[in-house]
């Protein structure tokens, strides 16, 4: 994920409030790893992943040079190496370190890097009440922005563990779905995906529709400007698509059946040997409290773009729109569904509601990322910041499909209607699934 502010001065957040939500996010960061050693902290997957370590170093070195460095005169740089260690992208910032090889920082270890955070979170806490506007509205968006490392630092653990044959779990399994003795069935005995309630269509709003941002709290540049939108007559699916109905797809042949794929879809297909979502291994997949049996009511997820578009064809539906779901969801409240709120286990579950009549969408927000069909396009009139920051979002709207709706691994008031997450269509380390839509 990646994105910008478009937060002016005239909007930027008070700081005691920008004071308690940036000391809160930096804790929950430190949280999230305090069961891992330096080594698990250290070693990276694969190149879409970083090691832990590297998260918490990158979000420190954010704030440390948009915030510290630009805006607090008189501030010296913790250590001048690890700009050259820890910058992600940014050109505007100079010459970094290879993405790729991020794994091979062995040096500076876990504790200097606590370190680090502890004096940089210091140095903003007692900057904040004199921070001019403008560099107060950097806070806010260094908040989002460690948000969403948050998130992929929880799943470039879960890779990273799933590469262990011993596959260890980060956190014991909480009493839920995914802990009990559910982990004893098998496929021929396991509950069906009825228990998930029947899936029903809800028509969705059609005509011209405003979309995008609207207001004066946080979005990313990508949710911007607010424009118009025609919609065709269609109907999203009341729920997500669960894992029963995606055993049904694999047993009735959907990884061996060249019509259902995109080209560049059986492509990858062939060229990887795909044949499930990643982390499952016949009736169990991998989860961060370890290998658990799958649950055939809770959302299916870890599958691509590929994946969710061969299986909607499949089903005689499609993947809905960014604008149709996001017409969609604006009735529904952004901080409710599975989000993350502490540090422990998170693992996708069946939707809130999806048992109820159908007359309502489950779980719109939280739970999975939800595939869309649209390409991560900008937005009419959509113009970058200028600097480094204006790095954050144009420069990937390139071959990458959108996202709505967060997930299970998603901070909790991170998200919103208007928010776009995006990956490339191969890509399924994230929590990520689909649900269906259709014309009318």
């Amino acid at each position: 994920m990646a994105s910008r502010t478009d937060a002016s001065p005239a909007t930027a957040p008070l700081a005691d409030d920008l004071t308690r939500r940036f000391t809160a996010t930096r804790q929950l960061s430190l949280d999230l790893v305090v069961r891992l050693s330096d080594a698990d902290a250290s070693v990276q997957s694969m190149p879409d992943a970083s090691p832990a370590k590297w998260h918490l170093a990158h979000t420190s070195w954010f704030f440390e040079t948009f915030v510290l460095r630009d805006h607090c005169p008189g501030y010296s740089l913790f250590d001048d190496r690890f700009a050259y260690l820890f910058n992600s992208y940014y050109e505007a910032e100079g010459p970094r370190h290879a993405r790729p090889r991020r794994g091979l920082l062995t040096r500076p270890s876990l504790d200097a890097v606590r370190d680090w955070r502890g004096h940089v979170d210091a140095a903003i806490v007692k900057a904040l009440p004199t921070l001019s506007p403008a560099a107060r509205a950097l806070v806010e968006l260094g908040i989002h922005h460690e948000q969403q490392h948050q998130e992929l630092l929880l799943t470039d653990i879960k890779h990273l563990f799933a590469q262990n044959p011993l596959g260890p779990a980060v956190w014991d399994a909480p009493d839920s779905a995914i802990a009990n003795e559910v982990a004893q069935f098998s496929a021929d005995s396991s509950p069906s995906s009825a228990a998930a309630g029947p899936l029903r269509w809800i028509a969705g709003t059609e005509g011209i529709v405003a979309v995008g941002h609207e207001g004066e709290g946080f979005a990313f540049d990508c949710e911007l400007p607010r424009f118009s939108a025609l919609l065709a007559p269609h109907a999203l699916a009341n729920r997500p698509v669960t894992n029963g109905e995606w055993r049904d797809f694999i047993a009735d042949g959907g990884y061996r059946t060249p019509s259902l794929w995109l080209s560049d879809g059986w492509a990858w297909v062939q060229a990887e040997g795909i044949n499930a979502p990643a982390y499952w291994e016949g009736d169990r997949q991998f989860t961060l409290a370890g290998w658990q049996a799958i649950d055939p009511a809770a959302p299916v997820t870890h599958i691509s773009f590929f994946e969710a578009d061969a299986f909607a064809s499949w089903a005689g539906a499609r993947l809905p729109t960014e604008f149709e779901w996001e017409a969609a969801a604006a009735g529904y409240d952004p901080r409710a569904g599975q989000q993350l709120d502490v540090a422990g286990p998170v693992h996708p579950a069946a939707a809130d509601g999806a048992a109820s009549d159908g007359a309502a969408l489950a779980g719109m927000f939280g739970g999975v990322w939800e595939w869309t069909g649209s390409a991560y396009r900008p937005y009419p009139g959509f113009r970058a910041a200028p600097g480094a920051v204006g790095e954050y979002n144009g420069k990937f709207m390139s071959g990458q499909f959108v996202l709505r709706g967060g997930s299970c691994a998603t901070p909790r008031s991170h998200v919103r209607a208007s928010y776009r997450n995006f990956f490339y269509p191969h890509q399924r380390w994230q929590f990520t699934g689909l649900r269906l839509a259709k014309d009318l």
